[in-house]
């Protein structure tokens, strides 16, 4: 495991480059999102992807969340429909939204359900830099049932073994996970209350 202290709001672009090798490789970074830290590995590598489960002792039932950089990039591996959805998305993103959507292949059934993905562009620099080359997963870096924590440091404790690159940006000031918003509906749906005020529904 590398851990490397970075400056959220002015990240080392080089060492970026190194978390982007890592998760190119297989491996599995810890990186700071607008919410919480997150568990990343590239979506269309289903061992990696496996990795993330392991770690996190997560049902293989339970679909993982997506990380991609651009709406651009959302149309690439869902279906967004309409206007309307377009519109909600560019009032929102970035932000702390996680939005569900039709999934295109191929994306991994892991990250799935019923043939739907949750994805977000979180509102922070890091993880965004780390999805320019292809998508990644964004779930809670804890373990499954346990508190979610906000310090690399407990992180790393509680979890004990398997990451490979550890971005430490310090404590973060939030930790409540992002809210979640189905999309695929006739009208969008709260699933879960998080960060954030949803405009323009």
């Amino acid at each position: 495991m590398k851990i490397v202290q970075m400056d959220q709001n002015n990240p080392d672009l080089d060492l970026i480059d190194e978390a982007t090798e890592v998760l190119t490789s297989g491996g599995v970074v810890l990186y700071p999102t607008d919410t919480v830290y997150g568990l990343g590995a590239n979506v269309f590598n289903e061992k990696a992807v496996e990795k993330v489960y392991n770690i996190k002792n997560r049902d293989y039932f339970k679909p993982l969340s997506v990380c991609v950089s651009s709406i651009d990039e959302i149309l690439l591996i869902a279906d967004v429909g309409n206007n309307k959805t377009h519109q909600i998305l560019k009032n929102n993103l970035p932000g702390p939204f996680t939005f569900i959507f039709y999934k295109k292949e191929p994306i991994h059934n892991y990250a799935t359900k019923n043939h739907k993905v949750g994805i977000r562009i979180p509102e922070n620099i890091i993880s965004r830099k780390l999805t320019q080359s292809f998508p990644i997963t964004t779930t809670s870096a804890n373990l499954s049932g346990k508190k979610t924590l906000n310090n690399p440091d407990e992180i790393i404790n509680q979890l004990n073994e398997g990451i490979d690159f550890v971005i430490d940006v310090g404590r973060l000031k939030q930790s409540e996970p992002s809210t979640i918003v189905d999309l695929t509906r006739k009208e969008p749906k709260i699933l879960r209350k998080g960060s954030g005020i949803l405009k323009s529904f």
